[in-house]
This record gives structure tokens, sequence and C-alpha cells, in this order.
């Protein structure tokens, strides 16, 4: 038997004896799925080598598993809030019926036992695994969780103002620590504060802003990246509301000249909880708070929920499973850089790995993962944490942000001897952060040969599905001056939508998606560096191999109704 026979067994074999892929075709999606850590099957769906219901249809019949029609149920009908979101889109899974202590959920690879143990660990029932199709099940999970956030938060606003006092609420990192309480006179801020707090969460609020003024005082949401003022309470209770959030946040009360940073920890539920990273800053007329709101589902949503485009996923995919160089990340703050860094984190995130991450602050607290807090004032520095990692036999590492020349060349010194490095910067483009670290002070050849992949990005909000409508009225003149006529899809397929709004969303927007643009670092651009080439050179020479700029990403997401022509415009110009 020669070795392309024994690769082939399982879904791949049944694939090539019903005719439906030769054996070459057959080992070569096999290898590419394994490579970028998906199941085969939606790797077949994705290419558009096979349909979803002949991938499906074929894994029923080799694995003896029943084939079930999403679109033959009502998804409200599923059971809800059995298994955490998170979980469900990680292993893309849809529980179907509960019944006799028995779990039925679909799924499109009933062979993935981690899928089943996850599951049967969380839910403590037995799990039963149906086979259904990918296409139907992305629509169905995304209804399935969004089902269930509304169930989430009006089991939140529900809550009575006695309720509101007792909300499990902890300021401290060490456990143990008893949960904040505060005095009888103080009970309607509690009230309020929590209020606040737990209805951020609902609207699904980045940001809080607590700001004090001469005559006013305001409350302030960040929501897909906007801000929107939600309360206005009397001016002088400015004082007690600073007082409670630093208490709630392990802060000094009585200092309030400089700037303090703290965070609160709020427990939903037995199974979740949400992180508030606080900082104070003083002015004019008393102290301004901010929370940054961070949700530990963020960073387990799995690559196929960030936005990539194909061809940038499976660079960065690919990238991941290299055992060494350097993958960056750049973009303004809030542009959506630790989401992406962590969820690369996750994949790579395995028993056989040690990953190590230097970060100021450390956002997300990520399982099996050896995260260190940066501290100036003791002299715990990047570069510090850098030296004394490659002293502790790490595979993978990331770094917060390269800030300086010591720790831009610690970093590649690391990515050169045998590690894979993640990291961040502050450029605006893709090929900007390569001309950046020489003018750092790096010389070009380590550029050069250590950094593998750079992926710039930003932020777009999401046209809402359910009232988006097509935008009918724009001229072809208009759609050429914008960058359609440059994209791969034809200008007369081109169909744009507009926001309208409704009950569902704000303002006719629902959530973010990640616009990228994904440079890899090949030999002709590594050799461009070399000579000198400045960055408009060397994003001349990437886009004869592929490259797209954010612009073209933008534009590519309107086009396919994700996202407004205002919006692209707002987040991407040239």
């Amino acid at each position: 038997m020669n070795a392309s026979n024994r690769a082939l067994h399982g879904l791949p074999k049944r694939l090539v004896s019903d005719a439906l892929l030769d054996e070459a075709a057959a080992i070569e999606a096999s290898k590419s799925a394994s490579q970028a850590n998906i199941p085969l099957a939606q790797y077949l769906v994705e290419q558009q080598t096979l349909s979803a219901y002949q991938v499906a249809s074929v894994t029923a019949h080799e694995f003896g598993v029943p084939l079930f029609d999403l679109n033959s149920i009502d998804i409200t009908s599923c059971p809800q809030k059995i298994v955490d979101a998170a979980l469900l889109q990680k292993h893309l899974a849809i529980p179907l019926s509960l019944k006799n202590n028995r779990l039925q959920i679909g799924v499109i690879d009933p062979t993935n036992h981690h899928v089943i143990n996850d599951i049967r660990f969380q839910v403590g029932t037995s799990v039963e695994p149906i086979v259904v199709e990918y296409d139907k099940l992305k629509i169905a999970l995304d209804a399935y969780i969004e089902n269930n956030e509304e169930d989430i938060g009006s089991s939140l606003g529900t809550l009575e103002d006695s309720q509101l006092d007792s909300i499990d609420i902890d300021g401290s990192d060490t456990p143990g620590d008893q949960a904040i309480t505060a005095d009888e006179d103080d009970a309607p801020i509690v009230r309020f504060v929590n209020k606040l707090l737990l209805d951020a969460i609902k609207k699904g609020a980045s940001d809080i802003h607590f700001e004090p003024y001469e005559m006013s005082y305001r409350v302030r949401f960040r929501t897909d990246g906007m801000l929107e003022e939600v309360a206005k309470p009397p001016v002088n209770l400015g004082s007690r509301l600073a007082a409670r959030l630093k208490v709630m946040s392990r802060m000094d009360i009585s200092e309030r000249r400089m700037p303090q940073d703290g965070r609160i920890k709020m427990r939903l539920s037995e199974r979740r909880a949400i992180d508030f990273r606080v900082n104070t800053l003083p002015t004019q007329y008393g102290e301004k708070i901010v929370l940054r709101i961070l949700d530990p589902t963020s960073a387990q949503l799995g690559i196929e929920a960030l936005g990539y485009e194909d061809d940038q996923k499976e660079a960065y995919l690919k990238t991941l499973n290299q055992p060494q160089g350097m993958i960056l990340v750049t973009g303004p703050t809030g542009s959506g850089k630790t989401v992406s860094l962590y969820t690369g984190l996750n994949i790579l995130n395995t028993p056989e790995r040690n990953l190590s991450t230097a970060e100021d602050p450390i956002e997300i607290n990520l399982e099996g993962i050896n995260q260190v807090q940066m501290n100036a004032r003791i002299g715990l520095t990047f570069s510090e944490a850098l030296r004394a990692f490659l002293r502790q036999d790490p595979d993978v590492i990331m770094v917060g942000e390269i800030r300086d020349l010591e720790t831009a060349e610690i970093s590649i010194k690391a990515a050169q001897t045998g590690h894979l490095v993640l990291s961040t910067l502050h450029t605006n483009s893709a090929p900007e952060t390569l001309t950046r670290l020489l003018n750092m002070g790096v010389p070009a050849f380590n550029v050069a040969t250590s950094v593998s992949l750079i992926i710039a990005q930003r932020l777009a909000r999401r046209l809402c599905k359910s009232c988006k409508e097509p935008a009918t009225d724009i001229p072809e003149n208009i759609l050429i001056d914008e960058g359609f006529g440059s994209l791969a899809i034809p200008l007369e397929e081109v169909t744009l939508h507009q926001a309208v709004g409704c009950k569902k969303c704000a303002k006719g927007y629902k959530g973010r998606v990640g616009i990228y643009e994904v440079l890899e670092v090949s030999p002709a651009v590594a050799k461009l560096i070399m000579e000198g080439g400045n960055s408009l050179e060397i994003a001349e020479l990437a886009k004869k191999e592929g490259f797209r700029t954010l612009r073209q990403s933008a534009l590519n997401k309107a086009a396919e109704g994700i996202i407004s022509l205002e919006e692209t415009n707002r987040v991407t110009r040239d």
C-alpha cells in the first residue's frame, strides 16, 4: 500500500469511493483542513469544492449518524442556555433536543470527540451527535446565540431594586476576597451603579464613561464604537459615584489628584463573569472614570467570527502553524487587535506548547497561558519579561506592544531562534509597520528575516440583518469613484445596503466586524526591505502578489451587504 492510500480513511476515503473527489484532491483537502485547524466538512464547503448537503449526506452515511435538516425546526424550540455560546461557536455545534437526560447536538463532524466531551462535561448529560449541513448550521447558530443573548438581557432587565444591592461584585483578582458591600446610606448609589453596569453588558457596550462637568454630570456607553449618553445624574452625586467605583475597584478613595487603575469582576452566574478595567483621571470638576468591559467570551469566538476573508484567514492560520517567526497586529486603539491576538493564542493553546504573554494590562485571563502583568515601577518591563521568557523554554511568546528598540530587538531575536512571537504596533497600515521597525533602528536584515505576517485592522459596524435595505439610488459613477471597480466582483453585481433601524438594533447597526489587510512577507518583499524600500514601494509590490488594502477589504464587505457605504467611508479613507 502506498503513502497516498494510507492517508485515505474515514470521510476522505468515502468521498473518493463515491466519486465526489479524486484521490489527490481528497488528500490535499485533508491536509489543508488540518493546517487550518478546521473540520474537513467546513473546508470543503468554504472552498466550494462540494455543496454542504453533499458533504453532510456522505458524512452521515459513512459514520451511521442521522442527517437533520435545520430548516425544519424553530430555533427558539431548541434547549436554551444549556451550553455556553463561546463553546458552541468554538466547536460549531447547536443543541437540538434534550430528552431523558440525553442532549442531541447538531455538528458537521460527528467523530470529533473533543466537541462531545467538552459539551458533556459542561451539561452533565450524555451527548448524541447529529449531522447537519454546514451552511445551515452557521445561520442557525447565529440565530440561536442571538436569541440566548436576548434572554440574558431580559433576565438582567427584570432585576428588582432590592436585587441590585446584592449582585456579586468583586474588586480583587485575589481568590477568597469577599464581594464588595456598602452601607445603607449608599444603597441608592450602589443600585444606580450596578444597574449601569448591567445595562452596559445588555447593550453590548465596550466602555462606560462617568464624566463630571461644572453644571452637569453625564454617563455614556460606547456601543459598536460610538458613544451615546445614557444617564444624567445630579451633579452633586459625582463625588459619591466616583467613590463607589473606586471602592469597587480597590483604589485609594482619598487620592483624587493622580490617575489610578483598578479592576472589577461582576459575576452574572456560576459560569459567567465579566471583568471591568477601571481608570480614573482628575479633571477640572472632579474625577472622570472610564470602565473598559472585558468579556472573556470575545476572545473565544473563533477566527470564523472575526470577519477575515478566506485568503486572509488562511494566511493567518498558516503563519500560526509555523514554528518560528513574528506576527504583528497593528491599528489604532479600539480596533480589535487584542481579540485578534487572543484568538491566535487560543488556537495555539494546546498541552504540547508553552505559551507566555507580557501584557500591560492583562485584558482577559486565558486558562493554560502564562500571562505576566507589566509593572514599570519595579522594573518589570516588556524587555525584562522577554528576557525571562527566553529562559523558560517557550514555544510561543506574545508581547502586548513593541514600544522601543530594546523590546523590538529581543522580540526579533526570539523569532529568529525558534520561537513564534506575536505582538502589536501602532501604525496605520501593514506596509508602514515594516518601515516603522526600520525607523526604530532595527536592521533591515533582521526585519526581513524575522517578520512573517502583518495584520492591520479596523472595526466597522455591521448592518442589522433584520432591517437593512438595498440602496438602489447610487449611480454607477459614484460606485467607480468609491473604488468598487477595482474589486473582483463585477460592478453590475454590486448591491449595497443601507441602515434603517428597528427594535433589535441601534440605528440600523448591530455588532461589529473586522476589516483587515494581511501582508505576508514573501521573498520578494523581504528583498525589497533589505534594499531600503519605503512603505509605498512595499505596498505596490505586495499588491502584485494579491495584497488588499483596508479600503479594498471594506469595499468587499460593503458589496456583500455586511456594512454600509457610509460605514466604509467612516473607517477607511484613502
